[in-house]
């Protein structure tokens, strides 16, 4: 009876430890989907470096007391998966969701997003947004503008310069 006893506490001590180390964890219901879209899903999750598991709705209420997180409790409900992203806060969300979208079966419920509980809404907004990548592309582009503006107006100068040198 103890070995059993202790092995649940290792899972609880292992949910706990994967919930307070993620930049991103989200809460999936994979009611419906067939082992095929399963492990096209995990593949999808593995490649970017996202743990995907599943676990004993009573275990992950047990890590989530400890690690303090109780009000993703209630959408703890029937068969759940979770995604725990280390890396990056956006790519779980939008890997779960594009699937989500080709595969009506899978059901996003809620997230914990760098510590703080949040609700379906907001891990779909969070889905939406461009990855790490494109948001720092963004940037150098907002950032490269008026440096090119100023080496335009430089160039504009210097070839009127020696236009009138000429």
């Amino acid at each position: 009876m103890s070995k059993v006893i202790e092995r649940k506490r290792e899972v609880v001590n292992e949910i706990t430890k994967k919930l307070k180390e993620s930049q991103s964890t989200i809460v999936v219901d994979y009611r419906g989907l067939d082992v095929s879209e399963v492990t096209e899903l995990r593949k999808q999750l593995r490649e970017q470096g996202i743990d995907f598991k599943v676990y004993k709705n009573s275990m992950v209420r047990r890590a989530t007391a400890e690690a303090e997180l109780t009000e993703i409790d209630q959408e703890l409900v029937g068969p759940t998966a979770i995604a725990f992203g280390y890396d990056d806060v956006v790519t779980p969300a939008k890997v779960l969701n594009n699937f989500a979208k080709e595969h009506e079966a899978l059901e996003l419920k809620a997230g914990i997003i760098e510590g703080k509980v949040v609700s379906l809404e907001e891990v779909k907004a969070l889905a939406e947004l461009p990855s790490r990548e494109g948001l720092l592309g963004m940037l150098a582009n907002v950032l490269q503008a008026p440096i090119q503006g100023l080496a335009i107006g430089i160039k504009a100068v210097a070839d009127k310069k020696e236009e009138e040198s000429a």
